[in-house]
């Protein structure tokens, strides 16, 4: 198994990248923003690439910026009171984390920890908190991506009791609505380890692996193991799973 690494200052970065201040403005966050708004918003935006398993944020770090991810996947961890880690989201290029701390000026509340090679770039607090200030349009995108948020982790504790099934299929779905792309087979998604499915869905690795296999036999799910994609091929069929 590969260690967890800490992101230290001799990572590859590229202060003042142009592209990836381009790359932030086009996600869904900055979208319809006024051009100067965004523009001022991510001028001092600083890229880092990151190996993967290595710890970006940690819980209790203190917030001086808010991240956006150009490319790769990162997790979102915490640990319960048995100290049994708990993945609470799985994000991928063009979504946000550290949001949170910089606005109610508290540590930060979980880890950070990349699953692939992953770029990304960081914006000064200062002026994400700046931006939310003058701009009622990012104020009103933050709620909504608050809401969004909660409404899945709200889905998955309901679905906690349920079989083995609905919750690996609950996983797949959750996964679409962040990040599928509509291929000519179904929805793509990224074929995570099972180990990372595992800790989303709270059930053994072991399960997680017998109930893709029964998914894929009934061809509700492909997995592209060249490609490192998951296509769920019918998410109507995976959506009627659930109990």
């Amino acid at each position: 198994m590969a260690l967890l690494q800490s992101a230290t200052m001799d990572d590859q970065y590229s202060p003042r990248d142009p592209k990836a201040s381009a790359q932030i403005q086009a996600s869904f966050f900055f979208e319809g923003l006024p051009t100067q708004a965004a523009e001022r918003a991510t001028a001092h935006v600083v890229t880092r690439h990151h190996p993967p398993n290595q710890i970006i944020l940690l819980e209790n770090d203190w917030g001086s910026s808010v991240y956006f991810i150009l490319g790769g996947w990162v997790k979102i961890r915490t640990h319960n009171l048995d100290g049994k880690e708990v993945t609470l989201n799985i994000l991928g290029p063009g979504e946000v984390f550290g949001e949170m701390a910089p606005l109610d000026e508290v540590p930060r509340s979980t880890d950070v920890i990349t699953l692939t090679p992953t770029a990304i770039g960081s914006l000064p607090s200062q002026d994400f908190v700046t931006l939310l200030s003058t701009e009622p349009l990012a104020g009103i995108r933050l709620a909504k991506l608050m809401a969004k948020r909660l409404r899945q982790v709200n889905r998955r504790l309901r679905l906690r009791e349920s079989d083995s099934t609905s919750r690996v299929a609950d996983i797949l779905l959750f996964l679409a609505e962040g990040q599928g792309k509509v291929s000519r087979k179904g929805v793509e998604i990224p074929n995570l380890p099972h180990r990372e499915l595992s800790s989303l869905s709270g059930l053994a690795r072991e399960t997680v692996t017998r109930v893709l296999g029964k998914l894929e036999k009934k061809r509700l799910i492909l997995r592209d193991k060249d490609r490192d994609v998951l296509c769920i091929m019918d998410p109507d069929a995976l959506e009627g799973l659930l109990d």
